[in-house]
């Protein structure tokens, strides 16, 4: 079994207003509620740790969904740290070898079937695993004044997506390691690649999108009415 992290102490500065965007409402309830939805409707995730601003006003108090555990955390100021807030805040009984997924609050269109061969794919691979898509654009490097300077290969290349899979020793290794270099990661995967290691690559669905832009939230608002 398995448990899930979800960093959501981030104030949503790129997306703009006054409202975090992960409490932003979509098909009747924040982003936030149908990310945790997600994770713990799935059979073989046991609870969620959800590291969150201090004093954050606006987190509704859940303890429980779903039958299973919800337990709340003061993240930090990036990403890393609220990971790692939410790693420490596991409760006991949470082996050093238990498989963590670390999902991303803004993330709301997670589907059951990513979740379970993600699992089944960080179970199989020492080095952890990730849900991602291959780069489907052409890809253009730009230049001076806006200006093209150079096509760039794509083969090769994937979107990394959340959830993200790794056992517990080796994820609060990696991220203590990068946090200590002063390294700001920009996903797990990123500190565990620091390690010398080779996370496995899941393909997952490419609607699984992060609101990041307005743009963004229609479109998420979209999938999820059209979800049974």
């Amino acid at each position: 079994m398995s448990w899930a992290l979800v960093p959501a102490a981030g104030s949503g500065r790129r997306f703009g207003g006054e409202v975090p965007k992960q409490y932003l409402h979509v098909a009747g309830k924040p982003l936030i509620a149908h990310a945790l939805d997600a994770l713990l409707a799935h059979p073989r995730i046991d609870g969620v740790v959800v590291a969150l601003a201090v004093d954050d006003p606006r987190w509704p108090g859940w303890t429980s969904l779903h039958g299973k555990p919800v337990i709340a955390c003061a993240g930090g100021g990036e990403r890393a740290d609220s990971v790692l807030a939410a790693l420490r805040a596991l409760p006991e009984g949470v082996a050093e070898d238990e498989l963590l997924l670390v999902h991303d609050a803004a993330r709301p269109n997670l589907r059951g079937d990513d979740i379970g061969r993600l699992i089944d794919a960080a179970t199989a691979c020492a080095d952890g695993a990730i849900l991602a898509a291959p780069v489907r654009d052409t890809l253009k490097r730009a230049g001076e004044s806006g200006r093209i300077a150079a096509t760039e290969p794509r083969d090769g290349l994937w979107r990394a997506l959340t959830p993200q899979a790794f056992r517990r020793d080796l994820l609060g290794r990696a991220l203590e390691v990068a946090q200590l270099a002063g390294i700001a990661v920009t996903d797990e995967a990123m500190a565990v690649e620091r390690l010398g290691l080779h996370p496995a690559l899941v393909e997952g669905r490419e609607d699984n999108l992060k609101v990041t832009t307005p743009a963004d939230l229609a479109l998420v608002e979209f999938l999820l009415a059209r979800t049974p």
